[in-house]
This record gives C-alpha cells, structure tokens and sequence, in this order.
C-alpha cells in the first residue's frame, strides 16, 4: 500500500519530466531546422551556391528573382510532411527510401537546388505561371507523383488564379501517389485531371513494364505502337501493362496550355516532333528534360527552325566513362511559342 501511495505521488513529477524531455526534443529538432537554413542563407548571400554545377545556365529571364518572389515566407512545419518553399506538402513515407528523415522537414529555398529540381527548372516552371493570366493550365507528362501539377498549381493558386491540371502517368502505384499529393495540398476534382496511360501522337495502346518496387523507379519507357504479337505476349506474361495511347489534343481538350512539362527519359526529340502539329496549336511554354547532348541539339535546332524562343538551356551533366558522356543529371530546356505569346 505504501509502494502504491509513494508511486502515486511520483506519477505528476514523472509526467512533468518526460513533458519537458518531449519539449526539449522539439526544441533541438527546430533548432537544427534554423541552423539549416541560415547556413543556406549564408551560402546563399556570400555567393558560394555559384560554385555547384547547378548555377551554370543561361535564361532571358532572371529564374532567381521568380524562386524568391513566390516563396510562401509563411510556411510552417507538418510532423507528417515534407514542406518545400512554394508551401507544398508531400509524404516522404510514399517515396521508398529517397526521402529519409523528412517527416517534418520546412526546406529553404532551391538555391541551388532541392531534392528533385534545381534553379533553371523551378524558374522556367513558374514563368509560365508568372505570366498566365485567369485560368492556369498545364499538362504534365509522366507526371509521377504529380510533381509539377502539385507545386505549380499551388503556386497559380497563391496568385489567385483558377487552375486546371492535367497529368498522365503510366504507372498505377504512381498514379495512386499523385492522388494522394493532390489530396493533401487542398486540390478537389474541379481543379485537376489524371489519366493512367501514355501521351502519344496516336490513339490506341502503347505497353508499359510492371516493376516490383515502382515507388523506388521514375524512369521506365513504354513501348508505343506495340505489335499484335506483344500485346498477346504482354497479356500472357503480365511483363506490361496494356494502356491506352492519349494524343495531347484529347488531353488538353482542345483548350490553350500554358506549360507543357515533358520529361519522357530519351523520347523527347520524338514526341516533339510526332505531335508538333498539335504542341504548335495549343502550347504556350514547352519545359523539357533532356537526356543527352545530342538530344539537346536535335531539339534545339527543330525549335529553332520553327520559330520558338529559348528562354532556358542548362545542360544535361554528365561524367565520362569509357570514352562516353553519362547523363548523372537531366537538363533543362524552355521554349516559347511566339505564336500564341
């Protein structure tokens, strides 16, 4: 009875103690947030992010300025999420490992960059966003986790615009993320459409492969026009998916796009050209990631020929092995249509 009474005495000094163990947790924990990001800020400040590889670019327009002036400067911290500096949330438990220790996380600004994009990418991003006017409209292609749909929206919605954001993804567990992302950072129905299947300059099928761990691979490749015998093959072994093939006419339903993201691991050149007739016709901007030096030129010079600007070339980075250039980082290219603005 004694144990009892003496244990019962200690329970509010206990529960007192581990309260301001908890609070000391937190304390350390917001601290190490703000060690981060004023050691950013002096990084930032005395110049020294112009030594990574991400600051060697060359834009008509200033992409550092359009990065600060759409900072949400009142962002706070999710235990749940990882909050990046446009204020958009996203669960790292959905990224397989690439976003460890996150949970939680406020990151600064993408100077020099963050842990999917750097500075030419988020400025010639939100340019298009910078200057659409009413309604913002884009269509992401390979729209993964719906990673531009989820951060420029946020952004055209920051600036009072109505949106309308169009994906389509291959990959069902992908698809099933972008959902979710949409869903946390306050997207309903009306704002936003995804379509599982391919965009391409045809309608009809296009195969694409299942893979055991898809939250852990963003860079698999269809298959498009797919003969009678894959398709059997396919349906057979289940090594693809049989999906439909969607022109970008059927995606954008004929309404005028402000950006264009396309990021089709080495298929670009082709898509471009492909659907030329309907990109001239209906998109503003053009983002592309590109995969290779010489995929870059071929690009460069069709655009060109056409009479769309450049408004952002920084180069796919690559290392040399065996005499050959590996891409380690995609580039970025932006293109204006002069015909539609």
């Amino acid at each position: 009875m004694a144990i009892g009474k003496d244990l019962a005495l200690r329970i509010p000094r206990l529960k007192r103690v581990w309260d301001e163990r908890v609070q000391a947790i937190d304390r350390q924990a917001a601290l190490q947030d703000e060690i981060r990001s004023l050691k950013q800020e002096i990084s930032i400040e005395h110049g020294q992010w112009r030594l990574s590889p991400f600051a060697h670019y060359d834009a008509a327009f200033d992409p550092l300025a359009l990065i600060r002036k759409f900072e949400k400067t009142d962002r706070s911290s999710h235990p749940t999420y990882l909050t990046n500096f446009l204020g958009v949330r996203v669960d790292p438990d959905m990224f397989g490992g690439i976003l460890p220790d996150a949970h939680g996380v406020v990151e600064p600004l993408p100077i020099p960059a963050n842990w999917h994009a750097d500075i030419a990418e988020w400025g010639a991003a939100l340019l298009a966003v910078d200057e659409a006017q009413g309604v913002f409209r884009m269509v992401e292609l390979g729209c993964g986790w719906a990673c531009w749909l989820v951060n420029l929206g946020s952004a055209a919605r920051d600036r009072g615009l109505s949106v309308d954001l169009i994906g389509i993804e291959a990959d069902g567990q992908h698809l099933s993320t972008a959902f979710a992302t949409m869903a946390i950072n306050g997207f309903g129905p009306g704002d936003f459409q995804l379509t599982r299947g391919v965009a391409a300059p045809y309608n009809g099928q296009a195969l694409f492969p299942n893979i055991d761990r898809p939250a852990e691979f963003w860079d698999t490749a269809p298959i498009f026009n797919p003969t009678d015998d894959q398709i059997r093959a396919a349906g057979e072994t289940k090594s693809h998916d049989i999906l439909p093939a969607v022109p970008l006419t059927d995606l954008c339903r004929g309404k005028p796009i402000d950006l264009l993201h396309v990021d089709i691991q080495g298929g670009e050149v082709d898509f471009v050209e492909q659907n030329f007739g309907e990109i001239q016709r209906f998109v503003k901007r053009l983002l592309i990631g590109t995969h290779s030096r010489a995929i870059e030129g071929r690009l460069m010079q069709f655009l060109q020929d056409a009479g769309w600007a450049v408004e952002m070339d920084r180069p796919a980075l690559t290392s040399i092995q065996d005499g050959r250039p590996m891409v380690r980082v995609d580039g970025v290219h932006l293109y204006r249509n002069r015909q539609l603005g």
